[in-house]
């Protein structure tokens, strides 16, 4: 699962300035290996010879990337992670990569619950995280405030989400 971008060489012994997509997850921390997505699809499973916070982002050193040049060469990678090296989540928590493709369901009270959309990311705002949702309709994508208010219930084994109303639903 992707966890953070590759932005940029730090020094010139080989570490790597990543932009985390969860700034206070510290699994980048500590994993002992990832998968580098390589901008043009490739990919390497790489060992960590170390990581440590910088501010917002995360700096790391690879295992045989041990200069400048080499560094460069991974601006724009995604780095991932195994879902099974992820930390135990508390009740009612989950992974945004567990609900992707997800169908989202609305069940207002005014008769069964109707088919709405599935959900394609979840995205993270300074107010709130939203989900992105492609309507059924295959209308434009539209955000679902990730609050009480809107959402019901996220059944992260029966891959539903289901929302109370469709009120503060903006197009994405």
């Amino acid at each position: 699962m992707p966890l953070a971008e590759v932005l940029r060489p730090h020094g010139i012994r080989g570490e790597v300035r990543l932009k985390p997509y969860n700034r206070e997850s510290d699994l980048l921390l500590d994993l002992e290996d990832v998968l580098l997505r390589m901008p043009d699809g490739e990919e390497h499973e790489v060992s960590v010879d170390g990581a440590r916070r910088a501010n917002d982002v995360v700096l790391m050193k690879l295992y045989s990337v041990d200069d400048r040049d080499r560094a460069a060469e991974l601006r724009g990678a995604v780095v991932c992670a195994r879902r099974e090296e992820f930390p135990p989540l508390a009740a009612g928590e989950f992974y945004a990569c567990d609900i992707e493709g997800a169908l989202v369901v609305v069940d207002d009270g005014s008769g069964p619950p109707r088919d709405f959309g599935r959900v394609r990311a979840l995205r993270s705002y300074p107010a709130s995280d939203v989900l992105e949702v492609v309507p059924v309709d295959g209308s434009a994508a539209v955000e679902v405030p990730l609050v009480d208010a809107v959402v019901k219930k996220v059944d992260v084994a029966g891959q539903v989400v289901t929302l109370h109303t469709l009120e503060g639903v903006e197009k994405g």
